[in-house]
């Protein structure tokens, strides 16, 4: 990842540069300036700074072009409790997660998780979600859910649903692909 490196070395030079523009006489700010004052506002500029260093990694390592972003949400959810999921795209296992009891309670409380983010090249592809967890009657529970889809030159939103149906006494996995 030779952009991280950059990154750095940006925010090291940066701090430098600004640290250089304190120590020079006529770039320092007006003498009734405390010391406290310009270190606090050489901390909010460095703040700032690497907010905005985020931002660029962020667009950096994943454009928008190619961008896929998995998100996880409950609706009900007392059909099913929650304890992982794995993603795989194609036939490689892209991400997954263990969840304590805080995060799937988050998740009861309407909370969407960000899965997965990454870059996946336009065309068709295949993404397996395979949920695992204690299902109606105390009983171990393990479901996938598939979906085909089309990647375009736009960000990819894919929602993995659980919801409780009532009429089947079981919990649902859907997956929706956001346009």
């Amino acid at each position: 990842m030779p952009y991280r490196h950059l990154l750095r070395f940006l925010t090291v030079a940066l701090g430098l540069a600004a640290g250089l523009a304190w120590a020079n006489p006529s770039a320092a700010p007006a003498p009734a300036a405390s010391l406290d004052d310009r270190v606090q506002t050489l901390k909010n500029d460095l703040i700032q700074l690497n907010r905005d260093l985020l931002v660029l990694e962020e667009e950096l390592l994943f454009p928008a072009s190619t961008q896929v972003a998995v998100f996880v949400s409950m609706d009900v959810g007392k059909l099913f409790e929650l304890e992982s999921v794995q993603i795989k795209l194609g036939d490689k296992l892209v991400a997954s997660h263990l969840y304590t009891p805080a995060e799937v309670q988050a998740l009861h409380r309407g909370g969407v998780q960000r899965l997965y983010l990454g870059n996946l090249r336009t065309g068709t592809h295949e993404l397996v979600a395979i949920f695992t967890g204690g299902g109606p009657h105390q009983r171990d529970y393990r479901r996938g859910a598939t979906v085909k889809f089309d990647k375009g030159a736009d960000p990819q939103y894919i929602e993995l649903r659980i919801q409780d149906s009532a009429g089947k006494l079981q919990p649902e996995f859907n997956v929706k692909v956001w346009q």
